[in-house]
């Protein structure tokens, strides 16, 4: 009973009342957005209180590994994703080559060294999207399609005013939730957001996506055009 609920779309595990959910939903996204917005040397401490409010959150609502995506199952299953990531990279990476925007770092080794933290940072973006965020939304709305266009909606407003990001972040966060929602992990979904970032980061000119920054970042970005992606301002 409990892993057909968790393929259904609905929570395993009630985790409290609509109430804490909607609780938890906004004080946590709150927080993200005030680390978006805030001016450093703010920044880095009150990222330290968002992430400790949202682990605590979990911690108290905790909606099991199924649930959150945090399993061996259906991962072959959803590999495709993976797949179909790797040939959009590789068709923006070339379209690049051809319109010179092109800007790789110079071999295997500097580009690991250049992107393996965004790689992380991709997957904990995925985590808090389909983990927390989108499993609170199912609890608080009457279907999963409303869930999925909320979670992809504020996942989007997250990512302003990038022109770029935002559209894209939209795009990707309804079609990842539906993924997840079939699925049901969250593996093949975070790869596949390390490696769209990264075609991103490499193909579009630094100064058109500000170097992947977002909200006060993207506004007082200067004029680095270092190709490492970073979504915190």
């Amino acid at each position: 009973m409990e892993e057909a609920r968790a393929e259904s779309g609905t929570p395993t595990v009630a985790a409290g009342s609509k109430r804490r959910a909607l609780a938890e939903l906004a004080t946590s996204y709150g927080l993200i957005l005030i680390v978006v917005w805030i001016p450093r040397p703010w920044q880095k401490q009150l990222w330290w209180i968002a992430a400790g409010a949202i682990f605590y959150f979990i911690s108290i609502s905790f909606d099991g590994l199924n649930a959150m995506g945090l399993r061996a199952k259906n991962f072959l299953r959803a590999l495709w994703v993976v797949g179909a990531a790797l040939l959009l990279a590789g068709a923006a990476v070339f379209i690049a080559a051809w319109r010179h925007t092109l800007h790789m770092p110079a071999g295997p080794f500097l580009f690991i060294q250049t992107f393996w933290a965004y790689a992380i940072w991709a997957g904990v973006q995925q985590f808090l999207m389909l983990a927390f965020f989108l499993l609170r939304m199912l609890r608080l709305l009457p279907n999963a399609w409303s869930a999925v266009a909320a979670t992809a909606l504020i996942f989007s407003l997250a990512h302003l005013p990038n022109p770029i990001l935002t559209p894209v972040t939209l795009i990707w966060g309804v079609i990842s939730c539906q993924i997840f929602l079939r699925y049901r992990n969250l593996y093949p979904l975070a790869m596949a957001h390390a490696i769209l970032g990264i075609a991103i980061a490499i193909t579009v000119p630094g100064p058109a996506i500000h170097n992947m920054r977002v909200g006060l970042g993207y506004l007082t970005y200067g004029h680095s055009h270092r190709p490492a992606p970073s979504q915190q301002p």
